[in-house]
C-alpha cells in the first residue's frame, strides 16, 4: 500500500517534470522562432480614390499656373524698369550730357 503510494507519488512527480520540459521547450521555440503574422495593406474605398487623385492633380496644376503668373508678371515689371532706365540712361547721354560739355 505504501509503496503504491509513493510510485503513484513519483509518476506524478515525472509527468510533473516532463510537463514543464515541454511547457520550457516551447518557451524557447517562441523566442527562437516569433510568430510570424501576414500583413495586410490598407486599402482605402475605392470609389473615393481616382477624385481624391483628380483633385490633387488639379490642385498642383493650378498651383504651377499661378506661380508662372506671378514669375511672367514679376519678370515683366522687371523688364520694364530696365528699358526705362536704358532709355532716360540714353536721352541723357544723348541732350543732356552733349549740352554740358558745349560752352
Amino acid at each position: 500500500m505504501e509503496s503504491d503510494r509513493n510510485q503513484e507519488l513519483e509518476q506524478r512527480e515525472r509527468e510533473l517534470r516532463q510537463r514543464e520540459v515541454e511547457l520550457r521547450l516551447r518557451e524557447m521555440e517562441a523566442e527562437i522562432n516569433p510568430p510570424v503574422y501576414k500583413t495586410v495593406k490598407h486599402q482605402p474605398e475605392k470609389l473615393s480614390q481616382p477624385l481624391l487623385k483628380n483633385i490633387m492633380l488639379g490642385a498642383k496644376l493650378f498651383a504651377v499656373a499661378v506661380a508662372v503668373l506671378v514669375a511672367v508678371r514679376i519678370a515683366a515689371a522687371l523688364a520694364g524698369m530696365i528699358m526705362f532706365a536704358a532709355l532716360v540712361w540714353l536721352v541723357y547721354k544723348l541732350f543732356l550730357e552733349s549740352s554740358k560739355n558745349k560752352p
